[in-house]
């Protein structure tokens, strides 16, 4: 897990959470640098995390309360339901080949039903200039708030003091900026907008779940 997920899962603040973990390898006298990472913030500035192992996150909050450990245990069972099992046996290898079989023949039919509305993105979509997520609603023929409904479920949107934000993993992939600034009325504002790229993967993704016909 991530610093800022242990963070988030718990309601610290991130810069607690890691001065925890920089005390704790301390103590372990471990090298801490190993499991540092970088990111971008939503102004797009480079910052700092952890990312632990299964071991160390145990370790961290072990000493926090019981409530703290109850929810980092959850996120973690979590995470382990994600990653895929491995077969132990040969009929289980061969469940598991057929059963990859079957969706890959299900991934052809959908890339194939798909193609005309992803054609179409390709048309559509301009080489420049990121849209809004509600421009990019209008261009996909998808209801927008199914459409932010999908992306943060799928964890590629999360929302921070109101605003939507991309993660910093589908930021790097150029899918996603984000615009900061300040409106006529002195207001300031952080806009998510869709890359020309994030548009196709969008439409890639949920062609079948929600764009019209």
């Amino acid at each position: 897990m991530s610093s800022r997920e242990i963070a988030e899962a718990t309601g610290k603040r991130h810069p607690d959470v890691k001065r925890d973990i920089e005390v704790m390898f301390n103590q372990l006298q471990e090298d801490v640098s190993k499991f540092a990472h970088t990111y971008f913030d939503s102004m797009n500035r480079t910052q700092s995390e952890y990312h632990l192992d299964r071991e160390h996150t145990e370790c961290l909050v072990a000493g926090y309360s019981a409530p703290l450990r109850m929810k980092i245990i959850r996120r973690l069972r979590e995470l382990e339901e994600w990653g895929s099992a491995v077969p132990q046996t040969l009929p289980e290898a061969l469940r598991l080949a057929a059963d990859m079989a079957e969706q890959n023949a299900m991934l052809t039919d959908k890339l194939q039903q798909d193609a005309p509305k992803v054609a179409f993105v390709e048309h559509y979509v301009e080489a420049g200039g990121a849209k809004s997520l509600r421009e990019t609603a209008k261009i996909l023929n998808m209801p927008e708030k199914a459409m932010i409904e999908a992306l943060v479920r799928d964890k590629v949107l999360f929302r921070m003091s109101g605003n939507l934000l991309p993660h910093a993993l589908r930021q790097r992939e150029g899918l996603f900026s984000v615009k900061t600034g300040t409106s006529d009325f002195g207001h300031a504002y952080t806009q998510t907008r869709v890359t020309p790229r994030g548009v196709q993967w969008i439409a890639d993704r949920y062609a079948s779940e929600l764009m019209g016909d």
